[in-house]
Parts: C-alpha cells; sequence; structure tokens
C-alpha cells in the first residue's frame, strides 16, 4: 500500500491537508515495471495519474517512424495529468529505464483533488504548462528540420534529371571532339574547293538553329528519322540507326545529301560517307550542349527558386510577392506533385506586394499545400468537383478562366484576389475533404489526424499563428468531400492600400 510519506515528498501533495492524503493512498494502484517494460504508448486512451517512487522512466514520441527520446521522468515523480484533463489520447510513450515502482490513481480521483484544492490545482497547471511548453518547443524543432528534410530531398530529386543531363553530356564532348578534329584533318587534306565546303557548313548551321531554338516534335521527328535509315541503308552506310537520328533531329533534307555526296558516291576511302558521320556527330554534339545548358539552366532556377522561399539576403520583413512565394513552394514540392496531380493556378494579376514575414509564409503555403497533397495521395479515388468561387472572388480578375468542374483527377487549385484592403489567397483540393465533426479542432496544437508518428499537430497551428499573431491576418477552412478550401485573408497596410487603389484606378 502506498504511504502518506512517499506522496509528502512531492510538493504538490504537500498542498494536500493530511486527510486527502490518506484518501489518495487508499485509492492508488500499485505497478511494477521491469526495465524495458512500456507503461504506456503513444496514442493509447488516457490512464490515470502517476506517482513514480523508485526508478526511471523514459519519455519518447514518434518521428518518421522513429522513436525520439524527449526526456526522462526520475523518482520522485508524477506524471499522466495531462491525458486526464484532456481526455485524449496520450501524446508520449513512457518506457521503464530501470525497474521502476510507481502508482496510479484514478482519473476522477484526480480530478476530484484538482477541483477542491486550489493550491494543488496551481502546482499541477505550472507543470502542465511547463511540460507542454517542453514538448511543443520539441516537436516544433523536428517539425523544422523534417520540413527543411523534405524540401532538402525534394530539392535533390528535382537537382537529380538535369545534373545528370550535364555529367552526361560534358562526359560525352570531348571524344565526339577529338574524332570530329580528325575527320576535319582527313578531308582538309584532299583539298576541296571551298564552294563544296561551304555547302556542309551550310547545312551544319542550319542544323543548329533546328536543334537550338526549332526542334521537331516527337511525331515528326519519327517519320523523319524512318526516311533517314531507309536512305542511308540504301546509300550503303555501316550502322545506318546510329546517324540516321541525330540527322533527322538536325532536319536535314535528303535531297540535299544527295547533292552534297555525289562526289563522294564512288571514293574508295572512308570520305565515302565521312561527310554523313561528321554531320552527325555535330549535331550529336550540339544536342548534348544544348540538354546540358538546359540542365544549367534548371538547376540554376532550382537554387533561384530555393533562395527566394528562404528570402535570403533580406531582412525578416519586407515587400513579398505572393505569387513568387507560391510558385517558389510549388517549385520545391514539384515531386511530390507529380504525375498525376494537376496545379490550376488563378493569379489576380493585379495583385500588389505586401509588407510581410517572407520566409513564415512560405511556410504557411509549404504546410497546406503538403497537407492538399497528402489528401490527394491518399483518397481512393479523385472526386468530381464543382467549384463555386467563394463571394470574395465573384468579381476577381483571373490570368485563366474559373472551370466550374475540376474534373475526377487530384486537383490542387490556388486562386488569389485583392478585395479592399486585404489580399486572400485560396488553397483548395478536390480529395476526401475533413470530416465535419473535427473540423472546429484543425487548428488546435498537437490535433491531427494521421497516423501515430505522422503528424504533430503543430502544422495548422503554426499556420494559425504565423497568418493571425504575426500578420494580423485570418485563417479558415471550409470542406466537405470533394472540395477542401483553406481561405488565408492577408491585411494591407494603409499606404499599401492607398498604392494599390491608385494603381486600380
Amino acid at each position: 500500500m502506498l504511504c502518506a510519506d512517499d506522496l509528502l515528498a512531492l510538493e504538490l501533495f504537500q498542498t494536500l491537508p493530511r486527510h486527502r492524503v490518506d484518501w489518495v493512498c487508499d485509492r492508488a494502484r500499485a505497478w511494477e515495471l521491469n526495465s524495458g517494460d512500456f507503461l504506456i504508448k503513444e496514442g493509447d486512451p488516457p490512464q490515470g495519474f502517476c506517482v513514480l517512487l523508485s526508478g526511471q522512466m523514459l519519455i519518447t514520441r514518434q518521428s518518421e517512424g522513429l522513436a525520439m527520446p524527449i526526456g526522462q521522468h526520475k523518482a520522485p515523480a508524477f506524471f499522466g495529468e495531462i491525458p486526464v484533463l484532456t481526455d485524449e489520447p496520450v501524446m508520449v510513450s513512457l518506457r521503464a529505464l530501470t525497474d521502476c515502482l510507481l502508482y496510479e490513481i484514478p482519473g476522477e480521483d484526480f480530478l476530484e483533488l484538482l477541483h477542491e484544492c486550489r493550491d494543488f490545482e496551481r502546482t499541477v497547471f505550472r507543470v502542465v504548462q511547463r511540460r507542454l511548453r517542453g514538448l511543443e518547443s520539441f516537436i516544433r524543432n523536428r517539425e523544422k528540420m523534417g520540413a527543411l528534410g523534405n524540401l532538402a530531398a525534394g530539392l535533390a530529386h528535382e537537382l537529380n534529371n538535369p545534373a545528370a543531363a550535364l555529367v552526361r553530356a560534358l562526359k560525352d564532348l570531348p571524344p565526339a571532339l577529338i574524332e570530329l578534329e580528325r575527320m576535319n584533318l582527313v578531308y582538309g587534306q584532299r583539298n576541296v574547293e571551298e564552294a563544296h565546303t561551304q555547302q556542309w557548313l551550310e547545312v551544319r548551321e542550319k542544323g543548329y538553329d533546328t536543334i537550338i531554338h526549332n526542334p521537331i516534335s516527337g511525331l515528326e521527328l519519327s517519320d523523319r528519322e524512318d526516311r533517314m535509315l531507309d536512305w542511308l541503308e540504301a546509300y550503303g552506310v555501316e550502322n545506318a540507326w546510329e546517324l540516321a537520328q541525330p540527322l533527322a533531329t538536325g532536319g536535314v533534307d535528303i535531297e540535299m545529301l544527295e547533292q552534297l555526296l555525289e562526289r563522294w558516291r564512288n571514293d574508295p576511302t572512308e570520305l565515302r560517307d565521312m561527310g554523313l558521320r561528321w554531320l552527325a556527330l555535330s549535331f550529336d554534339v550540339m544536342s548534348e550542349i544544348a540538354g546540358g545548358l538546359r540542365g544549367a539552366e534548371r538547376i540554376s532556377e532550382l537554387i533561384q527558386s530555393m533562395k527566394s522561399y528562404s528570402h535570403m539576403d533580406q531582412g525578416a520583413q519586407q515587400m513579398v510577392d505572393i505569387h513568387q512565394g507560391i510558385d517558389d513552394t510549388l517549385q520545391l514540392l514539384a515531386y511530390k506533385l507529380k504525375p498525376n496531380i494537376e496545379v490550376q493556378r488563378m493569379y489576380d494579376p493585379a495583385l500588389p506586394k505586401i509588407l510581410a514575414y517572407g520566409s513564415e509564409l512560405n511556410q504557411v503555403w509549404t504546410s497546406l499545400i503538403d497537407n492538399a497533397i497528402d489528401a490527394l495521395h491518399s483518397s481512393s479515388q479523385a472526386v468530381a468537383l464543382r467549384s463555386e468561387p467563394s463571394e470574395p472572388f465573384q468579381n476577381q480578375r483571373q490570368t485563366a478562366p474559373l472551370n466550374p468542374h475540376l474534373g475526377a483527377f487530384p486537383t490542387l487549385t490556388i486562386r488569389t484576389a485583392q478585395k479592399h484592403d486585404a489580399i486572400l489567397v485560396e488553397i483548395m483540393d478536390n480529395g476526401p475533404g475533413v470530416p465535419a465533426e473535427i473540423q472546429t479542432r484543425i487548428f488546435d496544437p498537437f490535433f491531427t489526424t494521421k497516423p501515430v508518428g505522422h503528424g504533430s499537430g503543430l502544422g495548422l497551428d503554426l499556420v494559425r499563428r504565423i497568418i493571425e499573431n504575426r500578420h494580423q491576418g485570418a485563417i479558415t477552412l471550409d470542406s466537405q468531400p470533394g472540395r477542401t478550401c483553406f481561405l488565408i485573408c492577408l491585411p494591407l497596410g494603409e499606404q499599401q492600400s492607398l498604392d494599390s487603389e491608385a494603381a486600380m484606378s
């Protein structure tokens, strides 16, 4: 049986009259745990209020499939008050690090003590506040690291293809250039008249222009390649298939080739078809350079998006282009959008910039867009969505017409507008929706609908804080099956409102 002196070793119980301490001892239930035993696991229903008299307990929380230590309870200590007070699943797991002896007080008895003794209540809530702050700080840090990891993974994914194209181009260029130099040397030894050489050069330059500025469509390229292959085989070119594709890519005219090769048709040396190989290799080199350049440009775009996303080299608060921030976020989350989610941007082209904390707003777009993507991925089938614009968007100027039916495929819609002295941003998906019974709690700290270890419950709470506390704005949710919409309202400063009205008049 629990001894009163053991309870009085804790400051909490020193606030109770002696008869209440004895009353607690009569109702307490003993638990003995061996080292490694779990007392309770994250997500379990609440039990009672526990008093640890001997031993040490490890506190962990699931994060991305791993049990992350966040603290310890060392005897004498008490815990379990938060699940009893909230009547919600336990937010952490407790496991014995050593052999432990503890006593459990039924939840209803703990609540009775809480309501009866003001000093007891005050002490408990001070501890609750401290513990929740510690848990929230840990989870926010994990959220930031997790978000950074996701963005890094997405950036690496997006960089992989252009980087590979650039490496491939650089790797293939040296042997190709060496072979072209050899061909030029062999050709030069024949002292061919300049007019004939100029004809070959003109064909090459025209092919370069086609590759860089006017690439041939896939279907036409396939037809050209088939015709070129037939002609090359008829001419007697060895391994004709290697030359057909680059010559077709350069848009070379077969009749022109016949004219150029007429004088070489009976040549017994490699010059008989070297002109063809020279053209094909030249076009291959230019295609590799063009592909490498596109890869380098894509890498530059992604780095610029990341720099813009984080608002590097700028103050904490600056004039922010809302559209740029959203586009940067979509760019970095592109790997999650592919291949089956359509993104519809319905931007107000007259939307003014806003004085804001740019990197924090980008956290908002990241959280809301990432949640929408998860909802679209988790839906067993896309729901056809009839999208009627909410009232503030009725008279909005748009860069694209508003389609009332987004279709029976996963769709993310982002819409912006200005209404009076505020900017409005709508982020909408046609996923399964948020159940009506939990919509009022969606912004509560630690509340999540995701499985244990896959959601902290702080993402939307952080969104709400950034919008409401940092920017004096507002965020609302409207959700039903097939349509979930977050509406963000960001106020313009007085001078911005006047400038915007002047620009629109």
